[in-house]
């Protein structure tokens, strides 16, 4: 029996939303998952009940009802709720890298958000990249490599195996690919290996199936 719900916006747009999800799944932590769909006349009327200010994601904790927000903040309590998962490295460094950069994703990169929106059901060639959007690929690019620096085995995630930095990212990744960045080195080996990831899989293939347009988004 599941003991938590997840609600969610958009597969093909909600990058919040992905992170907690691909964290759970790549722990193995079984959950109910809840899609809500963003940006509808009737989504306040069915994220009123939550005490997130009208946003996703959510996590549930179905038997007591106890309800956490924000990606970084699930993640946090995920990892503190499943210790046996390692949900963050078990070295003291590595595991201050992972959340170090996890933090910065968490409240940086505004310019590539704003000009590079995750939307799966797009593939961009040639896509032209401002300079000021290119400073954000080349800063992540560089935390990438940091984290490789802690890393506890040669395993393919950032830190070697998979933690919280690698769910903070996934998005990253996804817009990456997206609008046909030209990477080279760990950030493009490392690109490839999340997109093949079989849960990133089962996210993009959900993704597909839906039919609702947010304007803004379709660049």
């Amino acid at each position: 029996m599941n003991s938590l719900k997840l609600i969610i916006g958009n597969k093909n747009y909600s990058t919040w939303s992905l992170r907690p999800w691909f964290f759970l799944k790549n722990l193995n932590i079984n959950f109910e998952e809840e899609l809500i769909f963003i940006l509808q006349d009737d989504t306040d009327i069915y994220l009123k009940p939550y005490n997130s200010d009208g946003k996703v994601p959510i996590l549930i904790d179905i038997d007591s009802g106890f309800q956490v927000w924000d990606s970084l903040a699930i993640i946090e309590t995920i990892a503190d709720k499943f210790p046996e998962k390692q949900g963050w490295p078990q070295e003291a460094k590595a595991k201050a890298v992972a959340r170090t950069v996890s933090a910065e994703m968490h409240s940086s990169f505004f310019a590539l958000r704003g000009a590079l929106p995750m939307n799966l059901r797009k593939q961009f060639s040639d896509y032209p990249i401002a300079d000021d959007v290119q400073q954000d690929i080349n800063r992540i690019t560089q935390l990438w490599e940091y984290c490789r620096q802690y890393r506890n085995n040669n395993g393919s995630w950032l830190l070697g195996d998979f933690s919280g930095a690698d769910a903070m990212f996934a998005p990253i990744v996804m817009r990456l690919l997206g609008y046909d960045v030209k990477l080279t080195g760990f950030a493009s080996d490392y690109v490839d290996f999340v997109y093949n990831n079989k849960y990133m899989q089962e996210w993009i293939n959900d993704s597909k199936k839906e039919t609702q347009i947010i304007e803004e988004d379709e660049v």
